[in-house]
Formats: structure tokens, sequence, C-alpha cells
């Protein structure tokens, strides 16, 4: 078991490697690799959204920084949490995925997103405005 782990949801590797506003905020978990717990749904994300963005080089480069934390799969345990947090709170389906790792592992959940805003473990830092 992982002491004190933490998974970054998307919002917060992205905003991480833009360097964004709230990037000095998702730098402390990002930078204990050992205690990171990353959805593999995460790494479709932030892969996506980075060959988008930027180009392939630049989102391998991304999803090669994110494997160095366990990579979780989404299994048919987390599937079925995740499908029950989606319905109890209203969540959308990533977002109850990341959740559900998160309290697979009882890790810190990172995030901007909103939806989580006010949820027991979860760090939660609103988006700046640009």
């Amino acid at each position: 078991m992982i002491p004190d782990p933490n998974v970054v949801d998307s919002s917060g590797w992205l905003e991480y490697f833009a360097d964004g506003p709230q990037a000095e905020r998702f730098a402390e978990p990002l930078r204990d690799p050992d205690r990171l717990i990353v959805p593999s749904l995460s790494i479709f994300e932030v892969f996506k959204r980075v060959l988008q963005q930027r180009d392939e080089t630049a989102a391998l480069q991304a999803a090669a920084l994110m494997q160095q934390g366990r990579v979780v799969d989404l299994d048919a345990v987390i599937t079925l949490s995740a499908a029950k947090l989606s319905v109890d709170l209203k969540l959308p389906m990533a977002d109850s995925v990341m959740l559900a790792t998160a309290r697979r592992f009882a890790a810190t959940l990172w995030t901007q997103d909103a939806d989580f805003a006010g949820l027991p473990d979860v760090r939660y830092f609103p988006r700046a405005r640009s």
C-alpha cells in the first residue's frame, strides 16, 4: 500500500503541463511519483488534449511523465464503484472514474473540476479566471 497516495485528475495534469496559474498547486503531488496513483483514463484524456493542442511528441512526453506514477487500469471494481458514484453524485463518467480510483486507494484527489467541490478527501482549486 502506498502511504498518503494522491490522484491528480486530468484538469490538474493539463494545468501543470500548460504551466497555468494553478500549476504550482498541482506540482506538489506530481513531484512525488512514489505516492501518485494515475488512472489510465487520465492518460487518455491528457494525451488526447495535448495532441490536439500541441503535437504527438509533446503528448507522448506528457504520457511518459504520467506513467512514472502507479498506473491503475479501469477494472470491474472501479467500474462498478464509478457507476454508483455517477448516479449518487450526478457525476460524468470520467469524473466518477477519477473519484472511484482515488477512493479505492484511499487517496486524495487533486482537481480544478467544480463537480468535486466540497467532497471529502478532495483538494479542489477553482480555475483561475483569465
